[in-house]
């Protein structure tokens, strides 16, 4: 008889790791199903199950070293705490991240089931995010977009008054200049772009006269196959679509374009989003200028100030599109930063120039 080895600390560790995160996001996953209704809430209580079965990998696996109690991943806290506070499209953002870095498809402990199933989890995710995504879309642009215009344009604004030579109170007027007027130009156009925008897109539904006049068309003549092909159908394919409407003789009506109109966002609300971050990016620059600080200090401070404030940004942009939340958070720092020090440069040599 050959005796079966005993798993080494480190396998063991590795594995109640395991253990402990499988419970915890399968309970995130029945938090969030709690918060939802029809297909949705059916969809994480099966990923919920689906991560118990791995759970129950890993305490056949670990015996009776299962029942001592392992601290879960600071990652996987996180998780938790937003799915109970929140229930929202971020924590998805999460979750999906989390399944992207899944360590099984590496660990010779780990079932190749076990691992496809944490791709497909991923996939599932993605897709009830989607939807989230796509409502917050419109407001989430005008809001980042914002936020980062008030900071680095403030910060710029700020940085190139003060290096010419400006008197701190000139630089904090200046500053508070610029968050009002770019937060009320901001809001104003942001009314008018997404106004404009909606009133394209809708302008793509069809007509309420078409369907009372679908039931007077000449049926040997059938132009409503043109409708489709105008969309992009082969002759074909829109003559098949256009015989199924047809067929609909009491209440038929053509079909509208996959439009989403409610994608763009309100422009109410998406002025007032762009109008409220702006002004909260434009305030970071002007804050140390607000305690009558004066010299160098100031701009330090409003720089470190707004590289943070360019990072976190950053990062909840990664975080909600899928993407690595550490190169987006960088990209929005270099931009930023880029930008300022151009004007930071422009009012050194105005000054030097006017000296």
């Amino acid at each position: 008889m050959t005796a079966t080895r005993s798993p080494s600390r480190e396998q063991v560790r590795r594995w109640r790791g395991y253990l402990a995160d499988e419970r915890a996001e399968a309970a995130v996953y029945r938090d969030l199903a709690s918060r939802r209704s029809g297909p949705d809430r059916d969809i994480l209580l099966e990923l919920a199950e689906a991560e118990r079965r791995h759970e129950q990998h890993w305490v056949a696996l670990l015996g009776p070293e299962a029942e001592r109690p392992t601290r879960v991943g600071a990652r996987t806290r996180v998780l938790g705490l937003l799915a109970r506070r929140f229930g929202s499209v971020f924590v998805l953002a999460l979750l999906q991240r989390a399944e992207a870095r899944s360590p099984y498809e590496s660990d010779v402990d780990a079932t190749a089931q076990m691992a496809a199933d944490e791709r497909i989890h991923e996939e599932v995710v993605r897709s009830l995010a989607m939807r989230g995504r796509s409502r917050i879309s419109g407001t989430f642009r005008a809001a980042v977009f914002g936020a980062n215009d008030g900071l680095v344009s403030n910060l710029a604004l700020v940085l190139g008054v003060g290096a010419a030579g400006a008197a701190p109170s000139v630089v904090l007027f200046t500053g508070v200049a610029g968050l009002l007027a770019g937060a009320l130009s901001m809001g104003a156009g942001e009314y008018v772009s997404v106004s404009s925008q909606r009133e394209l897109l809708a302008a793509s539904t069809p007509s309420a006269a078409s369907g009372p006049a679908l039931t007077r068309i000449d049926l040997d003549e059938n132009e409503v196959a043109l409708v489709f092909r105008a969309r992009g159908m082969d002759e074909a394919d829109a003559a098949r679509a256009a015989t199924q409407v047809l067929a609909e003789r009491d209440r038929p009506a053509l079909p509208a374009d996959d439009v989403d109109v409610e994608a763009v966002g309100t422009p109410i609300g998406v002025a007032f989003s762009s109008f409220l971050f702006f002004a909260s990016g434009a305030l970071v620059p002007i804050v140390p200028y607000l305690f009558g600080l004066t010299g160098l200090l100031p701009v330090v401070i409003a720089s470190v100030l707004v590289g943070i404030a360019l990072l976190l940004s950053g990062a909840v942009v990664g975080l909600l599109s899928g993407a690595s939340m550490v190169k987006r958070a960088l990209r929005q720092l270099a931009i930023g930063f880029g930008a300022a020090g151009v004007t930071y440069l422009l009012g050194l040599a105005f000054n030097a120039s006017v000296g």
